[in-house]
């Protein structure tokens, strides 16, 4: 299996250690139909590297307390491993380990602190969307849930404890959601600034580039020969893409990278300082169509393609997508569980012919979009939240999705048509607003967390003698 940095399933590579979550609303304020608002990208899962849990079973002890609960040297051990190996698989340099375990000790002071507080809350996530995560680590890593609970106890992680991180993972995305994101507003004025500053300032600092990307990995201590052999491999499908073939075509047949299979080997736009330094060198020189590769970092051959860039923080031409859903909002009298099982038994009956996608939205939904049978109409990529547009850009026209849970209900999707659109200077507004947003939400949760981390009883004890 290859060890590669993964997020939940629900998000695309928007950063590589990131304390943000993807934000679940619906309907946008001042929009007509129902559509899921963009984010930053969900919590990330590493698969440790073979025999990386032996090194972590030690004498245990407490490093810090935080508002009476306790941070235990394995948790930092654990987890700035973890980290290590993510940043190494994406050629970034490491800091020293001291400096690591500092910065993940505060790391894991604040998830605690907001734990806590989504626990006073009552905040609780189901075990549906634990398991739906769950597959998604899975899949992503290309093995089943099986064979990846046999690799993690191999490494001395349990299928408990592992489902227990992704569990406080999701409760903090949506303490997030709800404490930070869904409190942020743009005005016209804001979008107006954005777009003036971006006019004014066309420099290399505001480029904004959606790379493909197909990555051939080299396991460690490869020898020579087989060095060689993936060079050959990845510059075969570099060759391909040069002659004209289907980027995402190549991408499924020769990458190793997750988003191979769920987005064309694309990326996603997004600025060109949250890409390696290696992949924004490797293109700097590049039109749009440019391909460039085989580069080598520490976790193998890349090829990457210049899908767009822009210095206006909008692009002019996009791919489109028509989806409609079905939302059940979840609560006591109705479970994440229940509300899979009822839309799964939905999804079965339109599979079958014996039911319509918008009949039955239009009689269950409980979202806005009801009415109109659950129709979404044409959306912009980067619209809705990283998990809902995952789901929906891995199908095919007139596919349903399975059911997808959010902290608003557990939704069924099925995607009606796509299309290449050049934006409209409304729609280019949008999705300026968009970033905006996305921005002030970055602004938002940095305050958020430094008030509470401000109010919360932090101890530090020393390493025992």
């Amino acid at each position: 299996m290859n060890h590669r940095a993964i997020a939940l399933g629900l998000a695309c590579l928007a950063s590589f250690v990131t304390f943000g979550a993807a934000a679940q609303g619906l309907r946008p304020a001042g929009a007509a139909g129902a559509g899921l608002r963009t984010a930053p990208a969900a919590p990330s899962f590493t698969l440790p590297a073979p025999g990386a849990g032996t090194a972590l079973r030690q004498a245990d002890f407490i490093v810090a307390v935080v508002n009476s609960e306790p941070v235990t040297n394995n948790e930092v051990r654990a987890r700035a491993t973890r980290i290590a190996q993510q940043m190494a698989q994406q050629g970034l340099a490491l800091p020293s380990g001291d400096l690591l375990a500092r910065e993940v000790l505060e790391r894991l002071i604040v998830e605690k602190i907001q734990l806590q507080l989504a626990r006073e809350a009552g905040m609780r996530v189901d075990d549906f969307a634990v398991g739906q995560a769950e597959e998604s680590v899975a899949k992503q890593n290309s093995v089943s849930v099986a064979e990846m609970h046999r690799r993690l106890a191999a490494d001395g992680i349990g299928k408990e404890r592992f489902r227990e991180e992704l569990r406080n993972q999701l409760l903090l995305q949506r303490l997030r959601e709800r404490d930070v994101q869904s409190r942020v507003r743009v005005s016209d004025l804001d979008v107006d600034q954005y777009l003036r500053e971006q006019q004014s300032g066309a420099d290399a600092s505001k480029l904004e580039i959606n790379l493909g990307h197909i990555l051939v990995v080299v396991p460690e201590n490869a020898s020579p020969g087989q060095v060689a052999e993936r060079q050959a491999r990845a510059q075969r499908a570099a060759d391909k893409v040069r002659a004209g073939e289907d980027f995402a075509a190549v991408a499924s047949e020769f990458s190793d990278a997750a988003e191979a299979k769920t987005a064309g080997g694309l990326l996603g736009m997004r600025p060109a300082d949250r890409y390696p330094e290696l992949f924004v060198s490797a293109t700097a020189q590049l039109p749009v169509g440019g391909i460039a590769g085989p580069v080598r970092s520490a976790a193998g051959f890349h090829v990457l393609k210049v899908a767009d860039k822009t210095t206006a923080g909008v692009p002019t031409l996009v791919t489109q997508s028509h989806a409609r859903h079905i939302l059940l909002r979840t609560g006591p009298q109705l479970t994440e569980s229940a509300a899979a099982a009822r839309l799964a038994d939905y999804r079965r009956r339109i599979m079958a012919g014996q039911a319509d996608f918008a009949e039955l939205a239009r009689e269950h939904s409980q979202d806005g979009s009801a009415k109109q049978g659950g129709d979404l109409g044409w959306a912009n990529p980067g619209r809705y939240v990283p998990e809902f547009e995952q789901a929906m850009n891995a199908l095919k026209p007139g596919e349903v999705s399975e059911p997808l849970a959010s902290r608003f209900g557990v939704h069924l999707i099925q995607l009606v048509e796509r299309r290449e659109a050049k934006l409209t200077q409304r729609e280019q507004r949008d999705m300026a607003r968009d970033t905006v947003r996305e921005k002030k939400v970055e602004e938002a949760f940095a305050t958020w967390v430094q008030e509470l981390r401000g109010r919360a009883y932090v101890e530090y004890r020393d390493v025992p003698q």
